[in-house]
């Protein structure tokens, strides 16, 4: 775990809430007597928290916004594609104690958990070091300017998640082309080892393989396994 909390920037005190922040369910109910239960609570509290401060920074750095366009900037910062690219910074999936059935169905990988266990991770930390240092985690992570990692290359990125295991070949194939030349709309499906995992549609190419990678990603690669 040492690793981790250098990654983290923050050596927790109670080391047990960093290992509760990276016990997904399938692996506490696999483990009833050996564990003492998932990340789901801190889930559930990361989530207050990571809300709560992303909130006040915009409040503090942008006051003359209205509610409306803060809602949607704090909505922006919080998604899910955002927290999976803390968790690929972190290189998280490594870290997770996941059942057998999730860890065979690809679960280090899968977008869901990822982003669940970020949240899970703040929580942690809120816990064992205030909020102050929440505070600093989250603004590190998600909110300096420069550091943040949003998922705008969804190529690339789904290519980092199938990355994270040996042997993972990606490959692209059309799938239909249509329309005359000036309005061509083409079809994209995107496959794992053979497999298909998502499709894409889009005015060229290049944006049909973009969308069907993010397809991918959406629906956390659920059928590569």
């Amino acid at each position: 775990m040492e690793k981790l909390e250098q990654a983290l920037h923050y050596c927790f005190r109670d080391k047990s809430l960093l290992g509760n922040a990276l016990t997904h369910s399938s692996f506490a109910n696999e483990n009833r007597t050996k564990c003492s239960g998932s990340n789901e609570r801190l889930e559930f509290l990361g989530d207050s928290v990571l809300g709560m401060l992303v909130a006040e920074h915009l409040f503090k750095e942008n006051p003359k916004l209205p509610e409306g366009e803060l809602t949607r900037l704090r909505a922006g910062l919080v998604c899910e594609q955002n927290l999976v690219g803390v968790a690929l910074r972190l290189n998280l999936g490594t870290y997770l104690k996941l059942g057998r059935g999730e860890e065979a169905g690809g679960g280090r990988r899968r977008t869901s958990i990822l982003a669940d266990a970020v949240e899970a991770i703040i929580a942690a930390i809120y816990l064992d070091g205030g909020v102050e240092e929440a505070n600093c985690f989250i603004q590190r992570f998600l909110l300096e300017k420069g550091k943040q990692k949003v998922i705008r290359d969804y190529k690339t990125a789904l290519q980092e998640l199938v990355q994270r295991e040996n042997g993972q070949i990606l490959t692209y194939h059309l799938m239909e082309e249509s329309g005359p030349d000036h309005a061509k709309a083409f079809k994209v499906e995107v496959r794992l080892n053979g497999k298909a995992v998502g499709q894409g549609e889009g005015h060229s190419k290049k944006e049909a393989e973009q969308a069907a990678a993010q397809a991918a990603i959406q629906r956390g690669l659920a059928c590569s396994d």
